[in-house]
């Protein structure tokens, strides 16, 4: 019977055995990082510098590739240093570590989700209110209460996760350190309570989703009563990205966590882990700059810049 306090380290998943795979892991996890860098760093960079973006809309979208670029680097490093050194080691507090800020950017992110629900409703069924409503202080207010929310609830159940007695081992069943897979090593019973804390954040979560739907039955409504065709175009192009956003996070999100352990095997667990955790924050730059003109146009005008600089 071993405690959790005489671990000092844990076991992650490897993703193969053999050598030549390890490789093409790692290769692939960093195409994966450098894409996300990428997209997300670009798109930073073009809604600090152009003061055409200086709006509430791309001031919660330079939020979002913040939160992306910090999920990601909580996973993925540590995942292709395993898979590049052939180890599959992490220590207790590292575990503790990345468990807290996968946490806390994973659901800051849906918090902010919600917020960029908010401001789509407001821009295209309330246009007339939209600069009182959503004015520079109540940005940073919106802001600020989803990056709150994520630490307190990160806080909550690191702290609730890692108080739990583990009597089965330190060997998880995933690439990165995931309370599912954690709770698994607890002493039977001791884990309900961290179910219950589980619970609690599903209904939290449930009521977020669910403000985000009848946001966008109203914005449907609201756009399908545009009489002209470019009008309603215009209005679908700037809900359509991140509708796409919240439905790939949601989606992959709730099979990770919804799904019935009859259906839980172990390659199954780590696709959908590398769906819910990875794929999101490398895709959503693109997904977001596709639709949007405005910041094509900026990237475009940030590129000729660094060209002229550069000649």
């Amino acid at each position: 019977m071993s405690n959790s306090s005489s671990i000092t380290e844990f076991l992650l998943l490897a993703f193969t055995d053999t050598r030549e795979l390890q490789r093409l892991h790692f290769w692939l996890f960093l195409g994966i990082y450098v894409a996300a860098l990428l997209g997300n760093g670009l798109t930073i960079t073009a809604v600090a510098c152009d003061h055409r973006l200086y709006t509430p809309m791309y001031f919660f979208l330079l939020h979002l590739s913040l939160l992306d670029l910090g999920s990601i680097s909580t996973t993925v490093p540590k995942a292709m240093a395993n898979s590049f050194w052939d180890t599959r080691d992490i220590s207790y507090t590292g575990c503790a570590t990345q468990v807290f800020f996968f946490l806390l950017f994973l659901s800051a992110e849906f918090c902010l989700l919600t917020v960029m629900a908010y401001d789509r409703y407001v821009a295209i069924c309330k246009p007339l209110h939209y600069g009182t409503l959503l004015d520079s202080r109540a940005c940073v207010q919106m802001a600020a209460a989803a990056w709150g929310s994520g630490f307190l609830y990160a806080v909550l159940h690191t702290a609730n996760t890692f108080s739990l007695p583990l009597c089965q081992g330190n060997a998880l069943e995933q690439f990165f350190c995931e309370i599912p897979q954690i709770l698994k090593l607890s002493c039977s019973n001791a884990y309900l309570r961290e179910v219950w804390l589980l619970m609690v954040s599903g209904i939290l979560l449930s009521g977020c989703f669910v403000f985000i739907v009848l946001s966008y039955v109203h914005i449907f409504r609201a756009v399908l009563r545009i009489p002209s065709e470019h009008g309603r175009q215009k209005a679908f192009s700037t809900c359509l990205p991140h509708l796409a956003v919240v439905s790939l996070f949601v989606s992959t999100g709730m099979f990770a966590y919804l799904k019935p352990h009859s259906i839980s095997f172990q390659l199954l667990d780590l696709v959908v882990a590398v769906v819910y955790s990875v794929v999101p924050p490398a895709v959503n730059p693109l997904i977001y700059s596709m639709r949007n003109k405005e910041l094509k146009d900026s990237l475009r005008n940030l590129f000729e810049y660094m060209l002229l600089q550069h000649h």
